[in-house]
């Protein structure tokens, strides 16, 4: 237990925390999108469910690194291409995220529009966290590799994922609210969902985007948002 303890590996558990909990912000986003439909008692109780699958799912692959490694294995061969699990993985997720982004945008805009409230089918809590939890497949995917990379203990990476995911469990609810509340935020919201699925259909053709400059562009774009809602309460307030 005492490599546990230095200072390599302490200073390794603190910067992989850092980096799970930025990793699952876009967990977080997706979630509080999918959320937003429902009741507010059964939504704290879908962020949960969510946040528990990913929880599950990050475990899980940590538990079976081993297989980790195989699902870069090629498959079979697609117009001269190695296809392998993870290809797959990527390109749904990917594509589900673009669908799924285009579609929330639309209702948006249409209800913006219309005089009147288009009638919709209400999401079910069942249909919400099975949404999560396949979508924890793919965002866990980046997580785990991250914390492979970063750490050479399990121990540390289960301790770093742990303590992320109840950082995340804690802040999953304002995150909600907050979005929900400001329009505007929650249409960025809405482009982030469609910026991930993008880079996700990208890295599973071998067009790897770097992380960096997908993370700058989203925490750019909500600074330059939260300057906008505050100039204007600014406003509103003389």
């Amino acid at each position: 237990m005492d490599h546990l303890f230095t200072y390599e590996a302490l200073s390794s558990f603190a910067v992989l925390t850092f980096m799970e909990i930025i990793l699952g912000i876009d967990n977080l986003v997706f979630i509080s999108i999918l959320s937003e439909k429902l009741k507010e008692p059964t939504r704290k109780k879908a962020q949960r469910l969510g946040l528990a699958f990913a929880l599950i799912t990050r475990l899980m692959f940590l538990a079976t690194l081993v297989w980790i490694a195989h699902l870069a294995k090629p498959l079979f061969t697609l117009f001269g291409e190695p296809v392998s699990a993870r290809t797959i993985v990527l390109l749904g997720g990917g594509l589900f995220l673009i669908v799924k982004g285009t579609l929330e945008i639309h209702q948006k805009v249409e209800t913006q529009t219309s005089l009147e409230e288009p009638s919709k089918s209400p999401s079910t809590l069942s249909g919400v966290v099975a949404q999560i939890a396949i979508m924890d497949i793919v965002f866990s995917m980046d997580s785990i590799v991250t914390a492979i990379g970063m750490a050479k203990h399990v121990e540390i990476m289960v301790a770093a994922v742990l303590v992320s995911m109840v950082i995340m469990m804690l802040c999953v609810h304002q995150v909600s609210t907050f979005i929900n509340n400001n329009p505007t935020i929650k249409m960025l919201a809405l482009s982030f969902l469609l910026l991930i699925g993008m880079s996700l259909v990208a890295e599973s053709v071998g067009f790897e985007i770097p992380k960096g400059y997908i993370y700058f562009a989203m925490f750019f774009s909500l600074f330059v948002e939260l300057i906008n809602i505050w100039a204007h309460t600014r406003e509103d307030g003389k």
